[in-house]
């Protein structure tokens, strides 16, 4: 069993839970999954399955698009709903249509992020969220993200008994972004705690929500039939982003066991290519400066 396999993750469960019970349908210990999506989350996750794991690096690369919402007068420890509330306002005054809109798109283009407390981002080889549940504070490494949209897409909700104020939104993101940070800086604009009260990954690594199959759906499958091979996707998918170079059968017999290209035949037209032989994808070749050639990055096959 190789491939790839987009999965809806629903809510309530986190993407280990996700590989976990995956591994016990497919009989299959060879599972990965490619950008962790938190607990209450649901949304996109792509699952490699067998040699298509080597491919995991290059699903979480591409970029991602989410849905959700935005509450603006209250803030929490997780920037998100799960958390405990540890500002709020008496009395909110709501935001205009006008002042939203200028608001998300003054965080669209490169910024930096710091991540939230409760995440999985490791300093001194512990998980951020391993302190903030021990009730401790550590330095947050920077973190540089592209926002490439960050729209609003409802008409804003003031709800005068919560004195809360809440829209929807479409945000389509670079790999490391955090939704949840990208809800609070929105607040911080106006002097105002916020959270992201809701969240869906549309996108993930290329494959979209339509393509998705759930853990009930695969299981059924298994039964049904013993196999999932029809829903496996190609690692071509995974590396869909990179030029492809088709090699002929000389050059590949020269290059597939580590060497680098001729770079005669093979100048640099990006920082990563695609290498193809019969129309299958072998391996991922990077440009190399000191060498001034196409080398061995990933291989996925070489026979």
């Amino acid at each position: 069993m190789e491939g790839i396999l987009p999965i809806y993750k629903e809510t309530g469960m986190t993407s280990h839970d996700v590989v976990f019970k995956l591994r016990k349908i497919l009989h299959t210990k060879k599972v990965g999954h490619a950008g962790t999506l938190d607990p209450n989350v649901d949304g996109v996750l792509p699952i490699a399955i067998g040699k298509a794991t080597k491919s995991i690096e290059f699903l979480q690369d591409a970029g991602k698009v989410y849905t959700g919402t935005i509450t603006l007068g209250f803030s929490t420890t997780t920037e998100d709903l799960d958390g405990e509330v540890v500002e709020e306002v008496t009395q909110l005054d709501p935001l205009s249509v006008e002042m939203i809109d200028q608001g998300l798109a003054k965080l669209e283009g490169d910024i930096i992020q710091i991540p939230p407390m409760f995440s999985a981002v490791k300093v001194n080889g512990r998980r951020l969220y391993d302190y903030a549940r021990a009730g401790e504070t550590v330095e947050r490494p920077k973190r540089d993200a592209t926002i490439y949209e960050f729209k609003r897409t409802s008409e804003p909700i003031f709800d005068a008994m919560t004195q809360t104020q809440t829209f929807a939104f479409k945000a389509v993101v670079s790999k490391g972004t955090y939704i949840r940070t990208l809800a609070v800086d929105f607040g911080k604009q106006f002097a105002l705690p916020s959270v992201m009260s809701q969240l869906t990954r549309q996108s993930a690594g290329g494959f979209t929500l339509a393509e998705s199959h759930s853990l009930a759906d695969v299981a059924t499958e298994m039964e049904k039939t013993g196999n999932i091979d029809d829903w496996l996707l190609p690692i071509d998918r995974a590396v869909a982003q990179y030029p492809s170079v088709a090699l002929p059968d000389d050059i590949w017999q020269f290059v597939k066991n580590g060497v680098g290209l001729p770079a005669d035949l093979y100048p640099k037209k990006s920082e990563r290519i695609v290498i193809t032989h019969n129309r299958e994808v072998k391996s991922v070749f990077e440009w190399s400066d000191r060498k001034q050639q196409y080398r061995p990055y990933r291989t996925f096959k070489n026979e």
